[in-house]
């Protein structure tokens, strides 16, 4: 089906964490295979698989040693190519993860690169300054500058993310063609589409220039928030990338990009609306803006209205949860009475928005995020900035199955805790419970399933008083209006042109002209 991905759901696995098939604590695609009948059940159209690539795991998975291949501690390539198999049968599509702007230093390009072989100018290298100093004052996203020395080149190596994780120099044509194999080699198996990890670094300035300062100045956790990341990402020339990757998937039917925006609030709409204008660049792209901490009927209007006004032609993809983020359910546990009320409620929100919904594993189950001491962490934002920010490793941790020891993910001890608080959220339990935030999941996910409406209808957003938020979906002679009250005090809201409550709306009752809305109430009339 061509465009299958518009208004599609797309669930994405963290492999380490979703299901270990023989005993080491570390989750793998065999594992990931014998679940796939939940994601399925669940409604979902697609499946997101973070990266499962060899690795050296400095940064779990997004340090790639190899891109053509497995990474041991998931399996083997037959593995992913059964896993393959399987969800295509259950019609589920597979979405993997691609790391393109850098690699590790494990990666054999490096290897020769930094020995100035065949691939010398594949990876961002620069002269010292006389007092031996980086060339340019650019900062890593995981703290300091964002230069390493190499003693046997004699040069500084570019890293946005770790030392260990070397930028490719994605001006030269070479890299570039190599970068597109890599691509061509996953379709040619089979895969329908990529993620793109930091799909806004892929190239840099090429004169080095400094970036300015950040405004607000210094009042930062990490020193990377505290410049304006004008030179180092987000250069004009990643548009000219973007449409020959674009290109060579367009040569295989029925394929998408989905990319991942990391940009400030307030860039990031922009860099969305250019990255998926017309169809010569992504299909859809993501950034962090529902992602925080704002739960206010304001925000999300602005959000959504403002990458609409933007990008007319272009498609998002939206998302409250994911690998890199606290989980929504306890992210936005403080605007209701009842945490897992609002779990169900932001369910309910995400999957009426217009565009590709993206749902991070046990977002469906109203997975809160895990407490960690510091001795159990091993993502390196916790490790270094503990304990002002704790790191990702929060809303990494196992997928909760059944009432089994470790839940039911592993029968070892796992590479990250299973704690008791989420050890509760777990499928069985959930399934038992008519109530549950599984259940509510499945109903609206069937609801968006079965409405053309909510899948590609036009939005148009209600001008409510607050907390009320609400947007009508449109298309053809089928209109439905979702109003959701986002706060845990009871509201009435005068309905000109009262509607039809349909499943599975919850706290909301029709009275006359008036429509009554209970705390975190969510509600669909069909008109």
């Amino acid at each position: 089906m061509a465009e299958w991905w518009r208004g599609a759901v797309v669930y994405q696995i963290y492999p380490r964490s979703f299901q270990d098939s023989n005993g080491d604590g570390i989750g793998d695609l065999v594992g990931i295979t014998r679940r796939l009948e939940h994601v399925a059940r669940l409604g979902a159209d697609a499946i997101w698989i973070s990266p499962v690539f060899p690795s050296p795991m400095a940064d779990m998975g997004y340090d790639v040693s190899d891109y053509r291949g497995i990474e041991p501690l998931f399996g083997t390539l037959a593995d992913f190519d059964a896993l393959l198999a399987r969800a295509h049968d259950l019609g589920l599509r597979v979405i993997l993860d691609q790391v393109l702007s850098h690699s590790s230093d494990r990666h054999p390009w490096f290897a020769d690169s930094r020995t100035r072989g065949a691939r010398a100018d594949w990876y961002v290298w620069a002269d010292a300054r006389a007092d031996g100093t980086p060339p340019n004052n650019w900062l890593s996203v995981f703290g300091g500058p964002a230069w390493e020395w190499d003693a046997g080149r004699r040069q500084y190596y570019l890293h946005n993310f770790l030392p260990s994780q070397p930028d490719l120099n994605l001006h030269n044509p070479a890299a570039q063609d190599a970068v597109l194999e890599v691509l061509r080699f996953w379709l040619d198996r089979g895969v329908d589409g990529f993620r793109l990890d930091t799909v806004n670094y892929y190239l840099h300035d090429p004169a080095l220039r400094n970036n300015p300062p950040a405004p607000g100045g210094l009042a930062k956790v990490n020193t990377y928030d505290m410049q304006d990341h004008r030179y180092d990402k987000t250069r004009p020339e990643n548009l000219a990338l973007i449409a020959r990757i674009r290109a060579l998937t367009d040569a295989y039917p029925d394929r998408c990009l989905i990319g991942e925006v990391g940009e400030v609030a307030g860039r990031a709409l922009p860099v969305m609306a250019a990255y998926t204008k017309g169809k010569k660049h992504l299909h859809m792209a993501y950034s962090f803006d529902l992602l925080g901490e704002d739960y206010t009927p304001a925000h999300f209007r602005e959000t959504v209205e403002g990458f609409l006004a933007a990008a007319p032609d272009g498609w998002p993809y939206w998302s409250f949860s994911n690998h890199d983020v606290v989980r929504a359910a306890t992210r936005w546990a403080g605007n209701g009475a009842d945490p897992e009320l609002v779990a169900k409620q932001a369910l309910a929100l995400l999957l009426s928005l217009p565009g590709t919904i993206g749902l991070y594993q046990g977002e469906e189950l109203g997975q809160t995020e895990t407490e960690l001491a510091y001795e159990e962490l091993t993502d390196p934002l916790g490790l270094r900035f503990w304990p002002e920010v704790k790191g990702r490793d929060g809303c990494r941790t196992p997928m909760v199955w059944d009432t089994a020891p470790q839940a039911g993910f592993s029968t070892a001890r796992p590479w990250l805790p299973v704690k008791p608080p989420q050890a509760l959220r777990n499928v069985v339990a959930a399934e038992a419970q008519p109530a549950s935030v599984l259940h509510h999941a499945r109903a609206v996910l069937a609801l968006r399933r079965a409405s053309p409406a909510l899948q590609l209808g036009a939005t148009r957003f209600l001008d409510l008083p607050a907390p009320i938020l609400g947007f009508t979906r449109s298309k053809a002679d089928t209109s439905l209006t979702c109003l959701f009250n986002l706060s845990p005090v009871a509201r009435r809201l005068a309905v000109p042109t009262p509607g039809t409550l349909i499943a599975p709306s919850q706290g909301a009752e029709q009275l006359g002209s008036e429509l009554l809305l209970s705390a975190n109430a969510w509600a669909w009339q069909r008109h």
